[in-house]
Parts: structure tokens; C-alpha cells; sequence
């Protein structure tokens, strides 16, 4: 039980991670486009939540194999497993992209 809940903590606080760092870090590009430093870590955390998705997960291959098993094998304790760790994922970009929506006050 440990390893699944560490392992779910790790996919959730990754892509929670990967929004955050790319919104805030990404946004310094308004240094040389005199942009709204606001507006453009807002865009940069709504569109780079799918990819912090995939990034917590390991890329989508050894997902996609699991599900596999899970659905043609019979293995459905896998399967269940897999789509609470896409959970997981899920809810930690959708974190990051709140933290940002709240720091910069909303649209």
C-alpha cells in the first residue's frame, strides 16, 4: 500500500511541479516582449497542463501497456491502479493551474 500511495504522490507532485516551473520560469519571456506578466503565466499554465501529465506519468507507452493487460487479461486491480495514478496526475496539474489562477488573481 505504501508504494502505491508513494507512487501516486510522486505522479501528482510532478505534474504539479512541471505547471508551476513552467509558468513561472516560462513567464520571464515577458522580460523582452513588455507582456503582462500575469496573462502570460496563466496561458503558459492552461497549456502545459497535458504535458505535465504525460511527464508525471513516464510517457504514455508503459500506460497504455498496463491498460492493455488490465483490459485483454483480465488484470483489472492493474487497471484500476493505472487510471487512479492518471488521477492523480490530473489533480496535480490542475493544482498548479489553481496556485497560478490564484496568484495572479484570477482572468
Amino acid at each position: 500500500m505504501t508504494n502505491f500511495l508513494n507512487k501516486f504522490l510522486l505522479i501528482g507532485l510532478t505534474a504539479l511541479g512541471v505547471v508551476l516551473g513552467a509558468a513561472l520560469i516560462g513567464s520571464l519571456s515577458v522580460i523582452f516582449t513588455r507582456e503582462a506578466p500575469a496573462r502570460t503565466m496563466l496561458r503558459l499554465a492552461y497549456e502545459i497542463k497535458i504535458w505535465a501529465i504525460v511527464a508525471a506519468l513516464g510517457g504514455t507507452f508503459s500506460t497504455i501497456e498496463v491498460m492493455e493487460l488490465g483490459l485483454f487479461e483480465g488484470e483489472i486491480t492493474a487497471l484500476l491502479r493505472q487510471f487512479i495514478y492518471i488521477l492523480g496526475a490530473f489533480l496535480g496539474a490542475q493544482l498548479g493551474y489553481f496556485i497560478i489562477y490564484s496568484l495572479v488573481g484570477g482572468r
